[in-house]
C-alpha cells in the first residue's frame, strides 16, 4: 500500500510540473542582439552629437547656471 501512495504522489508531481512547463511557455532571453545593436548605434549618436554641438552645449549650460539666483 506504500508503494502505490509513494508511486502516486511521484506521478501527481511530474504531472503538475508537466503542465506548469507546458502553461509557462519556452523560456525568452529576448533578442539580446538587437539590444545590443541599439546601444551601440545611441553610445555612436550621443558621441556624434557631443562632437559637433559640444561647445555650444557646454555655453549654454554655463549661461543657464550663472543666471540661476540662490536664497
Amino acid at each position: 500500500m506504500n508503494r502505490i501512495i509513494t508511486a502516486h504522489v511521484r506521478t501527481r508531481a511530474a504531472v503538475a510540473n508537466a503542465i506548469a512547463r507546458r502553461v509557462a511557455g519556452p523560456r525568452d532571453r529576448g533578442d539580446v542582439p538587437g539590444w545590443v545593436l541599439v546601444t551601440i548605434m545611441t553610445a555612436g549618436l550621443v558621441t556624434a552629437l557631443w562632437a559637433i554641438a559640444g561647445p555650444q552645449l557646454g555655453d549654454l549650460f554655463s549661461d543657464a547656471i550663472s543666471d540661476v539666483k540662490g536664497p
